[in-house]
C-alpha cells in the first residue's frame, strides 16, 4: 500500500474510491502523568508522551491501511493526521485520506 500525504501520485492516473480513516483513543497512565507534571517544572521533552502518540498514529495509520485494503485500493493519498483532547486523561489520534486504484 502506497501512502502519500499529496494529492495525486506522480506519473499516475488514479481513481478515487473514497475518504478512509484511522482512530485510536490512548489514556495517560498515573505514573506517566505524574512524572510529565514534574517534568514541566523543569521543561524539556516528555519522551513518554511522544513514545505513546508515536504508538498512536502508527494504530490509527494501520486502521486506515485497513479500510483501504478493503476498498481493494493501491494508495491512499493526501494523508493526514490530527489529535485532539477527548477527555483530562485521553487524546484521540485520527489519520484519514483519500483511498485510490491505480488507473495507469
Amino acid at each position: 500500500m502506497l501512502l502519500l500525504n499529496i494529492d495525486h501520485i506522480p506519473g499516475k492516473e488514479i481513481e478515487a474510491l473514497g475518504i478512509v480513516k484511522g482512530s485510536v483513543v490512548f489514556s495517560k497512565n498515573f505514573g506517566k502523568d505524574f512524572m510529565a507534571a514534574v517534568k514541566t517544572l523543569v521543561g524539556g521533552e516528555i519522551a513518554d508522551y511522544t513514545k505513546m502518540l508515536d504508538e498512536a498514529r502508527g494504530i490509527a495509520t494501520k486502521r486506515m491501511v485497513d479500510e483501504a485494503q478493503r476498498l481493494e485500493a493501491d494508495a491512499i493519498v493526501n494523508i493526514r493526521y490530527t489529535s485532539s483532547s477527548v477527555m483530562q486523561s485521553a487524546a484521540e489520534c485520527t489519520a484519514y485520506g483519500t483511498a485510490v486504484k491505480i488507473i495507469r
